[in-house]
């Protein structure tokens, strides 16, 4: 079964590329520009297995108030973190979040995918 993974970015060209890349890969991907939308998807898709968020968003809430969020509703959903310019403490993210800086390749996303299948 195709894993079907959520990519929340607020940088269109980011969330774009991002997209191409994990399509490419072979999931099935729903996009969200930021953590309001995001958690309108979660909540009408259970089908979202994946997490992968920017930190910083404008909205509501940050990419880490996110993942803080969806791992107590949505225990069983794998989340992957990306920033370039903020880089949290393993303390600060949920248990077993997989943070990955950027710029990052496709090499790197889809390695981080496979590490979390």
């Amino acid at each position: 079964m195709t894993k079907t993974i959520l990519v929340v970015e607020d940088e269109p060209i980011i969330r774009m590329n991002a997209v191409a890349m994990i399509e490419d890969a072979g999931f099935v991907v729903i996009e969200a520009s930021n953590a309001d939308d995001a958690i309108l998807h979660l909540e009408a898709r259970p089908e979202i297995r994946v997490i992968f968020s920017d930190i910083e968003m404008p909205g509501s809430m940050d990419g880490l108030k996110l993942i803080h969020l969806v791992r107590r509703r949505w225990p069983p959903v794998i989340l992957i973190l990306a920033s370039g310019r903020v880089s949290p403490l393993v303390d600060d993210m949920p248990s077993e979040t997989v943070f990955l800086k950027k710029p990052y390749g496709q090499d790197d996303l889809l390695k981080v995918l496979a590490s979390v299948h």
